[in-house]
């Protein structure tokens, strides 16, 4: 069974590359990183100026700054009343009642919002590359039901559904106008359920950003198959560049190898970049050393005609 979706996958692929053998722009390879370093060899370098966990780093020049919205741990146990919430509760990773990874601020929390707002406004006014933004959205289905939200909703006229969209487009809107560099937001990688769930309207979005940055994270690409079907997908759902994230943090060697494998199905669509989020410099620099040196990967490449990846590599060897 693995095997016939092995070598379906590869006649896809290559059909798929065929397709797009005249795009006029190569394929850009990126880091996604924790600290505010520009590796030789890539393209794109994303830096996280405003955590996940609350950390704030200085923006970072020459660098796409990537900052966290409506997620803040630390501010919600200082101030409980800045919490999402919805029947079943607050949105937070202590209940139960949901699975979610990190802790919610209300998206429409005025103070919270300029807060953020100024926080990017003054991130473009460095000189950095460009500006991305995620979580910026509602946390789930079902949030939020504070007062602040259902007063809103019920003065909008609209319904929930139509009414969250509405909101996380605004922001977006408000945010795009204090940037002056490219400007793209971070996709829950769900291309069905995105509005109901989030209150992303991708059509409505597409309007105030240049691109579309797309994580599609995971703790190993062993299998991978979902990978490329996603990136179909969003690829036709999006009207806008994408950037499609892969995990790279694993150094393991199967894991690494698999990585490789995935960027190449990745690298033959018509996507604008490949991101391999990484720690540090030093784990993005081995696995250019990792390619370069691997010369099964590299023979793998020449036989199923990966000659995005292929050229890439190309560069990576003249430097590592």
């Amino acid at each position: 069974m693995v095997g016939r979706i092995f070598k379906s996958l590869v006649s896809q692929i290559i059909k798929v590359k065929d397709n797009n053998r005249q795009r006029s722009n190569a394929l850009k390879i990126g880091t996604v990183i924790y600290e505010p370093t520009i590796v030789d060899g890539f393209d794109i370098s994303v830096y996280y100026s405003k955590r996940v966990d609350s950390v704030l780093g200085k923006p970072a020049k020459g660098m796409y700054n990537d900052i966290t919205c409506f997620v803040d741990a630390k501010a919600i146990r200082e101030r409980p009343e800045l919490v999402a919430l919805s029947p079943n509760g607050p949105a937070t990773r202590t209940n139960k009642a949901f699975s979610l990874p990190w802790d919610f601020v209300c998206p429409t929390n005025e103070e919270y919002q300029s807060n953020v707002l100024r926080f990017i406004e003054d991130t473009s006014k460095e000189n950095v590359e460009g500006v991305i933004l995620n979580l910026y959205h509602f946390p789930e289905e079902g949030f939020c039901t504070c007062d602040r939200c259902s007063r809103l909703q019920r003065e909008s006229g609209l319904d929930w559904l139509d009414w969250r969209a509405q909101t996380v487009t605004d922001f977006i809107r408000r945010a795009k106008k204090m940037v002056k560099q490219p400007f793209g937001i971070e996709i829950w990688p769900d291309p069905v359920l995105a509005k109901e769930r989030f209150g992303l309207d991708f059509e409505a979005l597409a309007e105030y950003v240049d691109f579309f940055h797309v994580p599609l994270s995971s703790h190993n690409y062993v299998t991978m198959y979902w990978v490329d079907t996603l990136t179909r997908d969003f690829k036709k759902l999006l009207k806008k560049p994408i950037f499609i994230e892969l995990s790279a943090e694993i150094a393991r060697e199967v894991e690494t190898k698999a990585l490789l494998r995935t960027v190449a199905y990745v690298s033959s669509h018509d996507v604008e970049a490949v991101l391999l989020l990484v720690h540090d410099a030093e784990r993005a620099k081995e696995l250019c050393r990792t390619a370069v040196n691997d010369s099964n990967y590299r023979g793998w490449l020449e036989k199923f005609g990966f000659e995005n990846m292929n050229k890439i590599i190309e560069r990576w060897e003249k430097i590592y």
